[in-house]
């Protein structure tokens, strides 16, 4: 198999890494969450099995597909510029369009609707990677563009820029603090100081997931970049702070099945959700009403 068919169905390489991280959890005794329910576990399963084995797939397919009917000229038209310039054009096609993307869902109830099962989970851990809306990742402009540029020749430089992207985004959602340790040690500090401005790391990660606003550490109004941290030092969404929160979750928003965080719109709770169904991790306020989380 060479590069090229592996950068259009890279879903050995993503699961081979994936993977990495689940052992390094497990021999770190961080990958069974105590605080996890059932329906954490099926929210997991569900979601990145649809998004490895069937959404992610279908995207690049389509995309060849429709390129190939409308502009059959461009095929393979990029395949000879210089990595670097492919490099570049998939951050900025790929991981800053992430950004705004998961930045408006933040601001968005429809588009929340669709990104709140990965925010769900009263944990950090490599298991809610993927853990997301089904339709999440179909409707993501990224992955389409990714598509794109796939088809217009940059394959190769989509297979390096694929496996270094999702190495730091399940590093940093990983519940093995490996920042924590690092900072421990004075030589590394400079360097530390441009990593976690450069790059998306578990401390700044963390407090996007935090549950409590007012903790000191949480921040899920911003720290949105995926790969590149510094979208959110560049457009001032960035905090710092070197810790991670106590309790993760949604605040302010009222719970549903885990049925409906999956397959919404398409599935919806009754208006009485049965007690079993219900979240961690929400600090519902019925009284007020459902509470927009941004």
């Amino acid at each position: 198999m060479n590069t090229i068919m592996l950068a259009n169905n890279p879903i050995l390489v993503v699961a081979g890494i994936f993977l990495g991280f689940i052992l390094l959890e497990i021999a770190c005794a961080c990958f069974r969450q105590p605080k996890g329910q059932r329906r954490d576990t099926l929210i997991e399963v569900i979601g990145s099995s649809l998004l490895l084995g069937v959404t992610f797939p279908l995207v690049m397919f389509l995309s060849n597909l429709l390129l190939g009917g409308l502009a059959p000229q461009l095929k393979n038209s990029l395949a000879n510029i210089h990595w670097l310039a492919g490099l570049g054009l998939f951050l900025v096609f790929d991981d800053l369009t992430q950004y705004w993307w998961h930045r408006l869902t933040h601001r968005l109830p429809f588009l929340y609707a669709l990104h709140r099962a990965h925010h769900s989970a009263p944990y950090m851990s490599i298991r809610i990677v993927y853990r997301n809306n089904s339709f999440y990742y179909l409707l993501m402009p990224g992955i389409w563009l990714s598509g794109a540029l796939i088809y217009l020749g940059l394959a190769p430089v989509y297979y390096g820029y694929l496996i270094v992207k999702m190495t730091v985004i399940f590093a940093a959602h990983s519940s093995v603090a490996w920042d924590e340790k690092l900072y421990r040690i004075p030589a590394l500090r400079p360097l530390m100081w441009v990593l976690e401005r450069t790059i998306s790391t578990p401390a700044t990660h963390a407090a996007h997931h935090g549950l409590n606003a007012n903790d000191g550490v949480t921040h899920y109004k911003g720290n949105f970049g995926n790969l590149l941290f510094f979208w959110d030092v560049l457009f001032g969404t960035a905090k710092i702070t070197r810790r991670r929160p106590s309790t993760y979750g949604i605040e302010d928003l009222h719970p549903v099945t885990w049925q409906q965080e999956l397959f919404w719109p398409v599935v919806r709770s009754p208006k009485r959700v049965r007690q079993g169904d219900l979240k961690v991790g929400y600090r519902v306020r019925s009284k007020r009403g459902t509470q927009f989380r941004q």
